[in-house]
């Protein structure tokens, strides 16, 4: 029983000694796994991921992979500024970025750490034009700035107990299930699914970063009441909306997050 206590103890004091702040909201997560080691393993896995006969993707010389590619590296662009302007460019310091359009009806997109993109053409109908693009990549870049993935798999090792801590730190291996798992390597193309106040916190990251790169944010309401559209009736919510606030809820904080997105956008 002490040794069960002492091991509780020793994980808290560990979870509470291991943190970091999260760029532009500020808010203190959990930090006991390094987002560079998946960046790696992401890197890896992408690589797999586009190279797997089964995943279809579109040819960079047509319009829709150029619009994605190029949504993205204004988004890209942006937040790089920002980070290396607001002391956090040490964490995309390894960021190597990467858009690929992958045809699949599946509404999804999603970005790895690291900076590794995918954006599936089901989506493509709903987003409608580049401002809601870049309202979905801008979502999407912001849980790697956030690094939610890193935080999600501290939260697990804390729940796993200290034990596991020793073995995340100190194994490749252990990031490599993480991001295969996550992301559907050598499987069928899933999502890493982020918790609800993850989502509403990229949702705020990913007004500003639109805006920092030129699109307007209050294009992100459009954008997510077609998506509400999009997903009422059926029993299976869209990939992009799993685990995923109430589009009420979600539309209504973004509406509140508006005035302080503008300040970022200049109309380019």
């Amino acid at each position: 029983m002490k040794k069960v206590i002492f091991l509780g103890m020793a994980t808290a004091i560990l979870a509470m000694s291991s943190c970091s702040t999260v760029p532009l909201t500020g808010r203190s997560r959990l930090s006991l796994v390094d987002d560079t080691q998946l960046q790696q393993q992401a890197a890896i896995g992408y690589a797999q991921l586009m190279s797997n006969p089964q995943t279809k993707v579109v040819s960079t010389t047509s319009a829709n992979a150029q619009m994605v590619k190029r949504v993205g590296q204004k988004i890209a662009a942006a937040v790089t500024q920002y980070m290396n302007q607001n002391g956090y460019g040490d964490q995309i310091a390894n960021y190597k970025w990467e858009y690929n359009l992958i045809d699949s009806k599946e509404i999804n997109a999603w970005c790895m750490p690291g900076g590794k993109i995918a954006v599936y053409t089901g989506i493509l109908p709903v987003t409608k034009d580049e401002a809601g693009l870049a309202t979905v990549m801008g979502h999407e870049v912001a849980h790697a700035i956030a690094q939610h993935s890193a935080e999600r798999a501290s939260q697990m090792t804390v729940a796993q107990g200290l034990g596991t801590v020793v073995g995340v730190a100190s194994a490749n291996s252990k990031y490599a299930d993480y991001i295969n798992a996550a992301y559907g390597i050598g499987g069928q193309l899933t999502i890493l699914s982020y918790g609800r106040n993850q989502e509403l916190e990229a949702d705020k990251m990913g007004l500003a970063f639109m805006a920092m790169a030129g699109y307007n944010p209050t294009n992100a309401v459009d954008f997510w009441q077609r998506m509400a559209q999009a997903s009422s009736g059926s029993q299976k919510p869209p990939a992009f909306l799993s685990t995923h606030p109430s589009d009420a809820a979600r539309i209504a904080q973004i509406q509140k997050d508006l005035p302080e997105a503008m300040k970022y956008y200049k109309g380019k």
